[in-house]
């Protein structure tokens, strides 16, 4: 009844915040007589706080349309290339009209960054994306709000994650030869797992793996986020914060970890920062101080968007990830699309090179956590094995921000650079100046296709679709 209750009290709460908007304009507005009278700027700085806290926060854009690339503007457009029932795999891809531009773009490497399935959207990684964009072919793993995915597709559990991603990591190799992936925070595990799954197979594995803030061994530096996962039982977490989607949602009737139970753990960590930031918005609106007010605004019309979790696959990483601890302790064994278990083995890893990187003051994933990647993937040569501790530097200024953009940014960017062979450079740029995106050339099976997303069934097997497009760019490298 708890996400009931919920619904019923954003639905009273709403008109509320509609008329504390529409009376912060009035006192705002020059050309309104309220703006005349006296204190009107605290009254349009109240009501506008006022709004901004009891409005809804809808799933923001990634809201990129260009980039710099390498001193030229170079113009996004972004896409959907796999539609799966809980994500699609985006793509950035980037056009220009500059020989040089073009030609610089058709060779740089191919990142698959996926993004945190744990709580915030896709465009929590933003910045990261941006930053990258200057200088590789991106995509991401934008998941769904499992609020919206009706029960006719099917359960979501972590072996489906860790299958998602070894399909589209498949799927960047059939187009462009080989592929880097990015992990970010709560990802590393199940990126670890899948990487780790495809080398006991032989399959050809990524050419790097760069893991930023993530939980590989959660005993080590517990946090908050871990000493809850550990004083709380399976059965405390099901039976306290996985709830049903009311009916007026597609996804009605799916037993979920609801966003605003999210969204109020993420503020119980830090209130008081949260409430100084809400007062120092407050103080900005009265100054007049532009910048700074819509520099909140942007921030917190990201942090309070939240989605639905799916009540399988945040139990089974409860269990698997903070409490028993499965992939350090080699016990973990995933269920392939074809049901059949297989044991997650990192030390089988050996051809992918392997980037880890923490923050000194990171609350969430603490010291040593993401460094423990190191101790499980020891047939990764020492050579192409690195460690980056990220000074002064908490979690989301890891990924985001200018200690991202000037210290961490650089240095993943050459990592992967330094991983890039020649081969694979030369197979991502087949095709040459052909065409004016960072592509090269689409053949014509392709064209008819190419806003089209691959949709797929749950099993993560691909369509007939998708599998015409990898054999296409085959042909064409």
């Amino acid at each position: 009844m708890l996400y009931q209750i919920y619904e019923m009290q954003r639905a009273m709460v709403e008109p509320f915040a509609d008329f504390a908007q529409a009376a912060s304009k009035f006192y705002n507005n020059p050309h309104s007589v309220f703006s005349q009278v006296p204190l009107a700027q605290r009254m349009a700085a109240g009501f506008n706080l006022m709004y901004r806290l009891g409005k809804d926060y809808e799933k923001p854009e990634f809201d990129l349309h260009n980039v710099e690339v390498n001193g030229v503007d170079v113009t996004i457009r972004e896409r959907v290339e796999i539609d799966k029932p809980f994500c699609e795999l985006r793509r950035f891809k980037r056009f220009s009209d500059d020989p040089e531009t073009l030609d610089l773009m058709l060779s740089q490497p191919v990142v698959l960054i996926v993004a945190p399935l744990s709580g915030h959207y896709a465009t929590l990684l933003r910045d990261t994306v941006q930053s990258m964009l200057g200088g590789h072919k991106v995509y991401i793993t934008d998941w769904k709000n499992a609020r919206i995915v009706p029960l006719s597709e099917g359960e979501f559990h972590l072996d489906d994650y860790v299958n998602y991603v070894q399909e589209f990591i498949r799927y960047l190799q059939g187009r462009y030869g080989q592929c880097h992936v990015v992990s970010v925070c709560q990802p590393t595990v199940p990126v670890l797992a899948a990487v780790s799954l495809m080398a006991s197979r032989g399959e050809v594995t990524p050419l790097s793996m760069t893991m930023m803030g993530g939980p590989i061994d959660a005993r080590r530096s517990p946090t908050a986020v871990n000493n809850l996962a550990e004083t709380r039982s399976y059965e405390w977490f099901e039976n306290n914060v996985i709830y049903e989607v009311p009916n007026n949602y597609p996804g009605a009737g799916r037993r979920v970890y609801p966003g605003f139970l999210q969204y109020s753990g993420f503020v119980a960590m830090n209130p008081d920062r949260h409430a100084n930031s809400h007062y120092d918005y407050f103080k900005d609106l009265i100054k007049g101080d532009e910048a700074s007010a819509e520099h909140h605004r942007k921030f917190y019309d990201e942090y309070n968007a939240v989605l639905d979790m799916d009540a399988d696959y945040y139990l089974e990483t409860i269990a698997t990830v903070f409490q028993e601890y499965k992939l350090v302790k080699g016990t973990w064994e995933v269920r392939n699309e074809q049901g059949k278990p297989e044991l997650v083995r990192p030390q089988d890893i050996r051809n992918t090179a392997l980037l880890t990187v923490e923050g000194e003051l990171d609350d969430i994933s603490g010291a040593g956590q993401t460094r423990a990647a190191h101790d499980l993937c020891a047939g990764i040569a020492a050579e192409a094995r690195q460690h980056i501790e990220v000074q002064g530097a908490g979690h989301y200024g890891i990924f985001s921000g200018s200690r991202w953009r000037k210290t961490v940014y650089p240095q993943v960017r050459d990592f992967i650079l330094s991983h890039q062979p020649a081969s694979a450079t030369a197979a991502s740029a087949a095709g040459h100046l052909s065409s004016v995106s960072d592509d090269g050339p689409e053949l014509e099976s392709n064209e008819a296709h190419a806003d089209k997303p691959v949709k797929t069934a749950k099993t993560g097997q691909n369509s007939a679709p998708a599998q015409k497009g990898r054999g296409s760019h085959r042909a064409r490298a």
